[in-house]
């Protein structure tokens, strides 16, 4: 977990925030134990990320994930049995990404947030491809699964062979509310950025990697304006991930290359301004396990076109104009009916949210604490 966590990390610390605000109500005690990342425990800074800092019982393992990952086998059993006493012996030990410790007096809960590594293992890398044999092995002593959408929990019976009755859905939450920016923000954060907003614009947030489909959005863009002779530009906001080479190529061969913008990382505040600017959100991704950028979108009160596959139309219901991912004139025309169909756009914006309210951590964090009563009765 970073100063800045995003990922995995945002959503682990959003949870332990609505767990604690829950001990009392529900009666129970919230032990969090850190791990450094490799890099910070070569460099020796193993201290705590300041964003758990406020939690009064934080244990602290001077092993790297990358190295406790090596023990995660039957054979270290005493090893984690020992640290769990060290911990208070829990009655739940919850591993949040993709493993949970063998530790004989604790019942083990796992995250597992989809199964892309195993069924498409064409868009991940070598470590998510290496998850395969961790979470199989891990799942020998699991007692519960949890996961964070429908479409996901039916992936995890179907590739891992896990009964139905052991996983547990736990939908995730916006990191925003809808009112998250006043206009005085808007203005200010207008300002303070280095972008022309006198342009309207399509907007795509998330990695830059092949699985989020990103070239059939520059396709679908080329279309856009070849055919409807559209103002607008193109907004890319998110850091390069896996293999990133071949969309950066599709933005350089583009004719409209200098309407295409790559932004990298940006704040919380900045990102939500550029959600709430925007004219359409544009999401074909090729697989989710819960699709989160939509239910940011929505929240924001931005129209979204999005992909009819994996979690998507899950999350998104009929508060968006779902399309085949595999098909960019259909993305094309999709984009072009909510640009020119104002009342189109309107009824999306207030479907998308009213679907964002269905959603929130504290939800998120009483649906993981059925889960562990399950086990307790």
């Amino acid at each position: 977990m970073t100063p800045q966590p995003s990922g995995v990390g945002l959503q682990v610390a959003n949870l332990i925030q609505s767990l604690y605000s829950l001990q009392a109500e529900e009666n129970f005690e919230l032990g969090i134990v850190y791990q450094p990342g490799i890099k910070d425990w070569l460099r020796g800074n193993w201290s705590v990320p300041e964003v758990l800092t406020k939690y009064s019982s934080v244990h602290f393992l001077p092993i790297p994930v990358r190295v406790s990952n090596l023990l995660l086998f039957p054979t270290y059993k005493s090893i984690w049995s020992s640290l769990a006493k060290s911990w208070g012996n829990p009655d739940i030990l919850h591993g949040t990404n993709y493993s949970v410790y063998p530790c004989d007096r604790s019942f083990k809960v796992m995250n597992i947030y989809d199964v892309a590594f195993l069924k498409y293992p064409q868009y991940v890398n070598t470590v998510a491809k290496s998850y395969v044999e961790k979470v199989k092995r891990c799942l020998r002593w699991t007692d519960l699964v949890l996961t964070i959408s429908e479409s996901s929990k039916q992936d995890i019976i179907q590739y891992l062979n896990v009964a139905a009755e052991r996983v547990f859905v736990t939908p995730l939450a916006s990191r925003y509310c809808s009112n998250y920016l006043s206009s005085q923000n808007i203005e200010q954060l207008s300002q303070s950025v280095n972008y022309d907003f006198s342009k309207p614009y399509l907007l795509f947030v998330s990695n830059i990697e092949p699985r989020k489909n990103i070239i059939s959005i520059i396709v679908a863009f080329n279309e856009l304006k070849q055919k409807y002779k559209i103002e607008h530009n193109l907004v890319l906001i998110g850091r390069k991930g896996w293999n990133y080479q071949s969309i950066f190529a599709a933005i350089e061969a583009s004719p409209y290359q200098k309407d295409i913008y790559h932004l990298d990382y940006l704040s919380d505040e900045l990102v939500a301004l550029f959600y709430t600017r925007a004219d359409v959100f544009v999401y074909p991704s090729y697989y989710e396990g819960f699709g989160l950028p939509v239910l940011e979108a929505m929240t924001l009160g931005t129209p979204v076109v999005a992909s009819n596959t994996s979690s998507l139309p899950e999350i998104a219901g009929d508060a968006a104009i779902l399309i085949d991912p595999n098909d960019s004139n259909s993305l094309a025309e999709a984009v072009w009916e909510v640009i020119n169909n104002s009342q189109l756009r309107h009824e999306l914006i207030q479907k998308g949210k009213a679907r964002a309210k269905e959603y929130s951590w504290q939800h998120n964090a009483r649906e993981t604490f059925k889960a562990y009563r399950s086990l307790l009765v």
